[in-house]
C-alpha cells in the first residue's frame, strides 16, 4: 500500500468515530468537481459532452470550502474537467490544506509546470497525475500526441520540488498484464508515491463506447496482472485497500457504497455517485443522503451500474470490510489477491423488462432477468 502512515492513521481514526458514533452512511472521500472544462478531449470521458455554458461554470472558493466543511471527509479528490484551469485553485487547495484534509488534485499535468509555483509541497497534498500507461497507449487515450512526455516532465518536477505525486491509470479495453506491469514499473522507477489502477466506467455521453472494459475481463486482467507481480517479484506501490485489490480480482462480493465518495459540482450535489451524471442532484449533503434511493442503485439493481468495479464506489466497501475483517485485511495484503481457483459468482440482476433492453443496448450481451 502506498499511502503514509500519516494520513493512513488519520484517516483509520475518522473511521473508527464514526463506527463509535453509530454512523451508517458516512463520506470517506469528497469527490469536488469545481468545473467541466478540459484542455483535453479524451475517449473514454463523460465529463466534457456539456454545453459551452456548463463548461463554462465554476464552483467558487466559497462554494467549495463549504461542501468540503458540509461533507466532512478526511480526504478530498479534485478531478474535473482540468482543475488547474480554476483560476482559484491555488486557494481551494490552501484552504482545504488548513482544514487539515488530504487532498489529491486530478491533472492531466498539461498546465502543471506553469502553475507548479502557485502551491507549496505539504504532507496534505498529493498531485494526482493521470498516465493511461505507457506513451502510445497514454496518447491514444487522451487523443492527442505528446502528453506523455509532458506528463512525465512535470512529475519529475514536481518530485524534485518535493511535493508528493501519485499517478491515476484508468484500464480500457485492450490491456494486457504485461503492459500494465511494464507500465507500473516505470511509474515506481520514476518515484512516484503510488499508482491508482482501476478499470474505466462506461460512460453514455463518452465519444467511444467499444474502449471500456466488461466486469469479467477486468476481473480476468488484475488476476492476470497480480499474478505477473508474484512472477517477477514486484512489489508496486498501489494507492488502493487490500480488500480492493482482491475484489479487483474477482475473489469479493461486494456492493457498491456510492455515499462514501459523494460528488459536488456545478450542478449541485450529484445522486448517486461520481460516475452516473443523470440521476439528479440534491441541495445539501444532508440531503444527498436522505433523499437518494440508494437501493435503485449497484450492480444487480441498475443496468447503468452493471459493469462497474471502481474505486470511487468499491473502496469505501472494502475499508468497511477491512474494519469488520481486519485479519482477512492483514492476510490479503501479506499475500496479495488470490489468482487461481473459482470466482466469486457475478451477481443475478433485478431488472425490468425495459432496463435489460437498455443494457443489452449498452453492452450487447445475454442477461438474466428478474421481473420486479
Amino acid at each position: 500500500m502506498g499511502v503514509p502512515l500519516r494520513q493512513q492513521i488519520a484517516v483509520g481514526t475518522y473511521l473508527i468515530k464514526q463506527k463509535l458514533k453509530g454512523v451508517k452512511k458516512y463520506p470517506l472521500v469528497l469527490m469536488l468537481e469545481p468545473l467541466f472544462r478540459c484542455n483535453l478531449a479524451c475517449a473514454g470521458c463523460g465529463k466534457i459532452a456539456h454545453s459551452e455554458d456548463i463548461l463554462d461554470q465554476r464552483l467558487s472558493y466559497d462554494e467549495c470550502m463549504h461542501a468540503v466543511d458540509e461533507c466532512g471527509a478526511p480526504m478530498v479528490s479534485i478531478p474535473g474537467g482540468e482543475p488547474l484551469l480554476h483560476k482559484e485553485m491555488p486557494q481551494i487547495v490552501e484552504g482545504i490544506i488548513r482544514r487539515k484534509k488530504y487532498v489529491y488534485l486530478c491533472t492531466n499535468a498539461l498546465l502543471l509546470k506553469k502553475r507548479i509555483n502557485d502551491y507549496k509541497p505539504s504532507p496534505y497534498l498529493t498531485f494526482s497525475i493521470h498516465l493511461d500507461g505507457m506513451k502510445e497507449r497514454h496518447d491514444a487515450s487522451v487523443c492527442q500526441d505528446g502528453v506523455f512526455d509532458r506528463a512525465v516532465e512535470a512529475i519529475q518536477l514536481a518530485l524534485s520540488k518535493g511535493f508528493r505525486v501519485t499517478v491515476n491509470c484508468t484500464l480500457f479495453q485492450g490491456e494486457t498484464p504485461e503492459d500494465v506491469a511494464e507500465f507500473l514499473d516505470y511509474a515506481m522507477e520514476l518515484g512516484v508515491e503510488a499508482a491508482t489502477i482501476a478499470p474505466g466506467f462506461s460512460y453514455e455521453k463518452a465519444p467511444k463506447q467499444d474502449v471500456f472494459i466488461k466486469s469479467k475481463d477486468t476481473k480476468a486482467l488484475f488476476r492476470g496482472i497480480f499474478e505477473l507481480g508474484k512472477k517477477l517479484k514486484r512489489k508496486w506501490r498501489l494507492n488502493h485497500s487490500a480488500l480492493y485489490l482482491d475484489y479487483l480480482a474477482g475473489n469479493q462480493n461486494y456492493n457498491c457504497t456510492p455515499w462514501g465518495n459523494p460528488t459536488r459540482n456545478v450542478f449541485g450535489w450529484q445522486k448517486p455517485c461520481y460516475l452516473l451524471s443523470d440521476e439528479g442532484y440534491a441541495k445539501t449533503f444532508k440531503e444527498l443522503l436522505e433523499d437518494t434511493p440508494w437501493e435503485k442503485y449497484g450492480t444487480a439493481n441498475n443496468p447503468k451500474c452493471a459493469q462497474c468495479m471502481a474505486h470511487c464506489g468499491y473502496e469505501a466497501t472494502a475499508v468497511e470490510d477491512t474494519l469488520h475483517n481486519p485479519w482477512k485485511a492483514f492476510i490479503t495484503s501479506l499475500r496479495g489477491p488470490r489468482t487461481t481457483g473459482p470466482m466469486v459468482e457475478e451477481p443475478t440482476p433485478k431488472w425490468t423488462m425495459e432496463e435489460e433492453k437498455a443494457f443489452k443496448k449498452l453492452n450487447e450481451i445475454p442477461v438474466t432477468v428478474i421481473n420486479k
